[in-house]
């Protein structure tokens, strides 16, 4: 019995991913060519690994044990291949990071650009999702999460600021109209624009200030998904429907022009910034060495700015 070792691949990607699409995605191929090696790997076994729909993919219990059989053997393969990587002048190769959406808008853009300048072999796919993920299963080397969001058995390094705050924000027009609230409490009489995560939780507004801590479930007209649909937030909140919660650092544009206004900011809660985290029980690939030594010299040379300058 003979298999194609790319027909394995193909079926360890399709299986991890849950379908041929999001596999197709990850591997830069197509749907339909990956559906072929499949079909063909099963005609070489002579048993059906995936059930198809036309709406999902799961495996059969011969698939789930060739899976189970396969993915340690896989990852050790990439790991040899890895080794002859580190004899290179430069690392190569693909680097996939899972970040949040404000990882992608707050934290990237500072680093991304200098690391493919400083690595021109190496091509970054960074994909956005709120929601938890297995790194791993959805076919990415390394994730960035906040603390309270990390995986478990990951090792895990700071990455971009390292402290934050939620802030509240409206337009002038709005304000002038509703008046300013002086205590959270008050935002229960207020238009607020809320966000959503994908697992369907509405999060409350939390506020903290000399001690007593505040937590609020307001109302409003909009709810947005959180991720996709924040900058819609934000524009309601400058068009005058409401009053919006974001990051700081994501409002602070629009604070500078004078489209929204702080509200509540002695209120406004801090806390730690982002993670870079990556499993800690495989040999860690070349790219995503590389982006982590880079990451650590960027948080050195930020270390021994004055505090006047640094990001917070």
């Amino acid at each position: 019995m003979k298999a194609n070792l790319d027909d394995l691949n193909i079926f360890v990607a399709v299986a991890r991913a849950g379908g041929f699409r999001e596999a197709a995605r990850i591997r830069n191929g197509s749907a339909s060519g990956l559906s072929e090696a499949v079909r063909r790997l099963e005609s070489e076994l002579g048993v059906r690994l995936l059930n198809r729909t036309t709406r999902s993919v799961s495996l059969t219990e011969a698939g789930q044990g060739l899976l189970h059989r396969l993915s340690p053997a896989l990852n050790e393969v990439e790991a040899a291949l890895d080794v002859v990587n580190g004899f290179r002048d430069s690392p190569a190769g693909t680097l996939r990071i899972n970040v949040p959406v404000s990882a992608a808008r707050l934290v990237l853009p500072d680093i991304v650009p200098g690391f493919l300048e400083a690595y021109p072999d190496i091509r970054l796919e960074v994909i956005t999702e709120e929601s938890f993920v297995d790194i791993l299963a959805a076919g990415c080397d390394a994730g960035i999460r906040y603390d309270e969001r990390l995986e478990q058995d990951m090792i895990a390094i700071p990455i971009g600021p390292r402290v934050q705050r939620i802030a509240l924000a409206a337009s002038p027009g709005y304000l002038e109209r509703r008046g300013h609230p002086q205590h959270p409490r008050d935002l229960l009489d207020h238009a607020c624009i809320r966000g959503r995560f994908a697992s369907g939780f509405l999060p409350p507004w939390e506020f903290e200030r000399d001690g007593e801590l505040v937590v609020i479930e307001p109302n409003g007209p909009l709810t947005v998904r959180i991720g996709g649909a924040v900058d819609l937030a934000v524009d309601a909140a400058i068009a005058g429907t409401g009053i919006v919660s974001l990051f700081e650092d994501w409002l602070g544009p629009h604070f500078a022009q004078g489209s929204l206004v702080p509200v509540l900011e002695p209120w406004w809660q801090s806390f730690t910034g982002p993670f870079l985290y990556y499993p800690g029980r495989r040999l860690v690939p070349a790219p995503l060495r590389a982006f982590i030594d880079f990451v650590k010299a960027a948080n050195e040379r930020s270390a021994r700015l004055p505090p006047s300058v640094q990001t917070d």
